[in-house]
């Protein structure tokens, strides 16, 4: 088959082009081309968010599957829709799975839990988003939703406020503090986005998909003091010293953090990944939480470069923590 990636080279579909390619897909990437390319794919060159430059490149592109990565608003959603409806055999959304309902009022979470987050701009957006879809979804137009929660890489050390860079884990070498929200007991799914992958492409091409919203994402949840536990483990950081911080006084110091937190990360996120099982029989995500943090962690020991603090992050860390201290 065709396939289009608009996006094509970020943390999740980094590791999907691989695979498409490895399955004798021909793909084509529509971005930028401010990343590398991957391998064995064509390019075209256009900045998605810009409405006219998008249409003008789409308009020479012949594609069967279209998997949109970097569509954040209906408008975004519009725009491919015009330019592909009657053209294409599928359209992959890429959503999240913030839109689901938070406060989470039942765990695990399934493709039926209700929508709503009344915390996370970027969460209601994506939920518009699959609402448009659902609107045209049709003969001319057949979409499959699929909603990532927090997927993560090798080049990534996921962080529940901010970053996905060295500097949390600088701090635990050092022995500075760090912050976990709460009292660290609430639950939480990490997912290699190699095991990710696995189960997407399972969706990309599958008529059964068609009209279908699908999670995809590991069975195992931990709690935050078990992520971070294996996090010190994986970079031998025996100074690792945490600070515990409520969410809303996170929120308050730093208002991003409120979409963020109460939005997503400091909610219990537990999935059952019954249906993208049942869609592509023999998947399961082989990475626990251990190997793929060792995995990301082995990958910034080997360059120095990629150890770099993000100052912004860092100075924000310590001014949430210094605004706690003196409110005791």
């Amino acid at each position: 088959m065709k396939i289009l990636m608009i996006g094509g080279t970020g943390n999740i579909s980094s590791e999907v082009t691989p695979l498409l390619l490895a399955a004798g897909h021909e793909v084509t990437v529509l971005n930028t081309g401010k990343r590398p390319i991957p391998a064995g794919c064509k390019h075209v060159k256009a900045d998605r968010f810009n409405p006219q430059e998008f249409s003008e490149a789409m308009k020479g592109v012949e594609v069967d599957v279209a998997i949109d990565f970097m569509a954040f608003t209906p408008d975004h959603c519009r725009g491919v829709y015009e330019a592909l409806r009657g053209k294409i055999e599928q359209l992959i959304f890429i959503s999240s799975a913030t839109v689901y309902q938070k406060p989470h009022v039942k765990i695990p979470i399934t493709e039926e839990t209700p929508r709503g987050n009344p915390f996370w701009p970027y969460a209601q957006d994506k939920i518009a988003c699959e609402e448009y879809l659902e609107s045209i979804q049709g003969g001319d137009y057949p979409v499959t939703i699929v909603r990532p929660s927090h997927t993560f890489g090798k080049t990534w050390i996921p962080s529940p406020i901010n970053g996905c860079g060295f500097t949390v884990a600088a701090r635990m070498l050092s022995g500075k503090p760090f912050i976990i929200h709460d009292k660290g007991e609430s639950l939480w799914t990490l997912t290699a986005s190699s095991d990710f992958a696995k189960g997407f492409v399972g969706l990309v091409g599958n008529k059964e998909a068609i009209g279908e919203a699908f999670h995809i994402t590991s069975d195992e949840s931990l709690t935050w003091n078990e992520i971070y536990k294996e996090l010190a483990k994986a970079l031998g950081a025996d100074k690792a010293n945490p600070i515990y911080i409520p969410t809303d006084f996170i929120a308050k110091v730093y208002p991003e953090a409120l979409g963020k937190l109460k939005g997503d990360k400091s909610e219990n996120g537990v999935f059952d990944n019954s249906k993208i099982k049942k869609f592509v029989p023999g998947f399961k995500c082989e990475k626990n939480f251990a190997a793929s943090i060792g995995e990301a962690v082995a990958w910034f020991m080997e360059d120095g470069k990629r150890r770099e603090i993000d100052s912004e992050e860092d100075k924000l860390i310590d001014t949430i923590i210094e605004a706690f201290v003196k409110s005791k």
